[in-house]
């Protein structure tokens, strides 16, 4: 299975976000401050560093998140819009938005090892896409396991979003509404990503 390698906070440097945004808060560099404002960048320098920003967040790599534009673009709505809804239903995402991983790299590790069910059946697949009704539960043969207690306990003051909501006493999570654009807190521009992929 092909997994993303990079340095964290090198890479987040090189894409101007911060490592506590992606849950990464002991992560830093001061390494070449300053070297990313030594030149103007291109318009396609732009979109491309956008589409790789983007990738680097959901920890997605090139062919799965093609795939997902395509996806996006037969939807109706904005392609750019659609893109990111695609990218925040991820099961590994909604693991990290309910707080029982610090980061969607371990989200990802922790849907790998089956630790979790989708209205009662176990799902070990990342990129599973969630839907409104879903039920996201820990196993019960997982809850006496102490990372999840201190994941929750740890991202108690990160707001559980608006589409879903979590039960911490119980380790259950289920999905109210499909995400919207709004529900995206991270700083991304994704008409650069459907302009880059139009040309």
């Amino acid at each position: 299975m092909a997994r993303n390698t990079q340095p964290i906070a090198k890479r987040c440097k090189s894409l101007g976000i911060t490592p506590a945004s992606l849950g990464y808060y002991k992560k830093e560099t001061t390494r070449n401050p300053g070297g990313q404002a030594r030149r103007k960048k291109s318009e396609y320098a732009m979109q491309l560093q956008e589409k790789q920003k983007v990738k680097f967040i959901y920890g997605v790599l090139e062919k799965q998140f093609h795939g997902y534009y395509e996806k996006a673009t037969r939807m109706p709505g904005k392609a750019g819009d659609n893109l990111l809804i695609l990218l925040e239903s991820r099961l590994d995402n909604v693991v990290y938005r309910m707080g029982l991983a610090m980061t969607r790299r371990e989200a990802r590790q922790m849907v790998n090892h089956g630790h979790f069910t989708v209205n009662g059946r176990k799902v070990n697949i990342p990129s599973y896409q969630v839907k409104p009704g879903m039920v996201i539960e820990l196993k019960e043969s997982s809850r006496n396991i102490a990372r999840f207690k201190e994941n929750v306990e740890a991202n108690s003051h990160r707001a559980i979003p608006a589409w879903m909501q979590f039960d911490a006493e119980h380790m259950v999570g289920r999905i109210n509404a499909v995400p919207t654009r709004e529900d995206i807190d991270m700083p991304i521009e994704e008409h650069l990503i459907v302009e880059l992929y139009s040309k």
